[in-house]
């Protein structure tokens, strides 16, 4: 199957807008109206400098019951542009993408173009060559290699919504490691950005989400930013995007004693309830839930995979 050709001067990277109509966490009133307003300024910036639009995962901050009048609104903005989305946790229900999310509207409407499963989605044709992109969403594996030919895009870029072991999330459960084929993988789902790394042939950029979620130092001490990439850079460029100050948009209060390691945890159990949702009798979920969340470097893993073989074993 041909992919689509587009020609342009390179990405323009949009992290987890996670949209929606009420404030999520501790974010005050207006939260809709703000976050929309990044989205538009991205886009705008995107078309002005001839970058093609890419979300990251995470559009929907809940993937379903989100009002009629923001399902519209999204359209309204997308149907110019249809900018390449790529499928986030917070975009699937019961960890699944189903005719009842609010992503299959937009897709059904023909606003945005979908990368829901992985592997190559489109060619990107720049001035100085062309580029292969291609993407994991969330719940799929990434590549350990990628095989090019005679007839392959001149560099390969990666797109992804993992766990992935950068410098402040070294328990997280992908290694960083060369992929062979593979120039870039940009990462979303981890909100706070990353140093970029160089392993072999494969850089590994996580550039930060959009969207300050989270009431707490570290949000207030970043600037919500997209991110550019283009031939040739050794890094992503930063844009920053238009803003409100930190107490505009969370309470002026102490902030909570730093829980790291417990929002860790709470992340993992997160995903296990999701997985219950589709629990299946012959444990195919949970396999690769824990094949794609685990660090198997930490001791515990071994101790929940062992806990998974066992019980598989005596479901038959």
């Amino acid at each position: 199957m041909s992919l689509p050709v587009i020609q342009a001067k390179g990405l323009f990277l949009i992290g987890d807008p996670h949209v929606a109509d009420s404030s999520p966490g501790q974010r005050l009133p207006g939260y809709c109206e703000q976050i929309m307003g990044k989205l538009r300024a991205c886009l705008d910036r995107a078309e002005e400098t001839g970058m093609v639009p890419v979300i990251l995962g995470d559009l929907f901050h809940w993937p379903r019951d989100n009002s009629n009048s923001l399902i519209v609104e999204l359209i309204e903005l997308f149907r110019k542009v249809r900018p390449w989305v790529l499928v986030g946790n917070h975009d699937k229900y019961q960890a699944r993408l189903t005719t009842d999310v609010s992503m299959a509207v937009l897709v059904s409407a023909g606003v945005v173009r979908l990368m829901q499963t992985a592997g190559p989605q489109f060619e990107l044709q720049t001035p100085e060559g062309s580029v292969l992109i291609c993407a994991t969403p969330d719940g799929s594996k990434l590549p350990s290699l990628f095989q090019r030919d005679d007839q392959s895009p001149e560099k390969v870029i990666w797109l992804a919504h993992h766990n992935i072991r950068f410098s402040e999330f070294l328990d997280r459960a992908q290694r960083i490691k060369e992929l062979p084929g593979v120039d870039w993988l940009i990462n979303g789902h981890i909100h706070r950005p990353q140093p970029t790394v160089t392993t072999g042939q494969t850089t590994w950029a996580n550039p930060g989400n959009i969207t300050r979620l989270t009431f707490s130092r570290r949000s207030k001490e970043r600037e919500p930013a997209a991110a550019i990439w283009t031939w040739g850079c050794e890094d992503l460029a930063r844009w920053v995007v238009p803003h409100l100050p930190f107490y505009d948009v969370f309470p002026n209060q102490d902030f909570p004693p730093e829980q790291e390691a417990q929002d860790r945890e709470s992340l993992f159990m997160e995903g296990l309830e999701r997985l219950a949702w589709r629990r299946t009798q012959e444990g195919t979920g949970l396999k690769e839930f824990l094949q794609i969340n685990l660090n198997p470097e930490l001791p515990e893993s071994r101790l929940i995979w062992e806990l998974y073989q066992e019980v598989v074993r005596e479901q038959h």
